[in-house]
């Protein structure tokens, strides 16, 4: 799995046209809602380069079930936004006994694989909920972790309000949407969808609302990143958080694979 996440990686560095796209300018912020530019400002974006690529390594917990036990885990993963692709590799470990799980996403199309003790593959997920799933984390990600990309002409924007927005991002066919919630000095706060689905075995799907609250910011190289964040399913019988994500590394515009 390892060795799939490096290949994959290295072919969408391949596939990138250039790196160097100029600077995120006033003119490139002048059709966002006003609260979305504020918070490009807020994160420092603003006269910045503007995006091809980031690479993110978190490190935190995560469960399967309300019951469940947490989980330890780290992760590494790679996004490509000019043909929108995430990479993403988890290792953790539950009761001593390692756990792997793959997530990749190009061309529209979204695979999950999950592997005990790099042996027994025991979820190998695909189909249409997978690719519709995916291209949300894409979206997650375009608007928590590398927001100078909301730029983006394939991005429409609907004020509901002064403080939140309707946002639906679209990859030619795919389109998924989510309310993005700020406080008045432009930080993002909350990112909520209807349009991500639960699974545990790959095979079965529950779609809930779904949000990631963020709890914390922290500053690197000049941009304020969100470097704590939650991912909770908003189900009937109760909010069911799954996941915690700390930020131990960001890097943007990659010029190659690193571990």
């Amino acid at each position: 799995m390892k060795k799939t996440f490096k290949k994959e990686v290295s072919n969408a560095f391949n596939q990138i046209s250039s790196l160097s796209q100029g600077q995120i300018k006033e003119e490139d912020l002048s059709h966002l809602p006003k609260i979305v530019k504020k918070y490009l400002e807020y994160t420092g974006w603003t006269g910045k380069e503007k995006l091809s690529n980031v690479r993110i390594v978190f490190e935190g917990r995560m469960r399967s079930k309300p019951t469940d036990s947490w989980m330890n885990f780290t992760s590494i993963q790679y996004n490509f936004f000019e043909n929108p692709t995430r990479i993403f590799l988890m290792k953790a470990s539950k009761m001593g006994i390692p756990a792997t799980g793959l997530h990749i996403y190009k061309n529209k199309q979204a695979t999950m694989v999950i592997k005990i003790a790099s042996l027994f593959k025991v979820v190998d997920a695909k189909g249409p909920e997978m690719n519709h799933g995916e291209t949300l984390m894409v979206f997650n990600d375009m608007c928590c972790m590398a927001s100078g990309t909301l730029i983006d002409k394939r991005i429409q924007w609907e004020v509901i309000n002064p403080l939140t927005v309707k946002a639906k991002f679209t990859n030619d066919e795919l389109s998924v949407t989510a309310d993005l919630f700020f406080k008045e000095n432009g930080e993002l706060i909350n990112f909520i969808s209807n349009d991500k689905y639960e699974s545990t075995d790959g095979k079965t799907y529950q779609k809930f609302p779904w949000s990631t609250p963020i709890e914390e910011y922290k500053e690197i190289d000049g941009l304020k990143i969100p470097s704590f964040a939650l991912t909770i399913f908003h189900k009937p019988e109760g909010d069911f958080c799954y996941g915690e994500f700390k930020l131990k590394e960001i890097e943007f515009n990659c010029h190659d694979f690193k571990k």
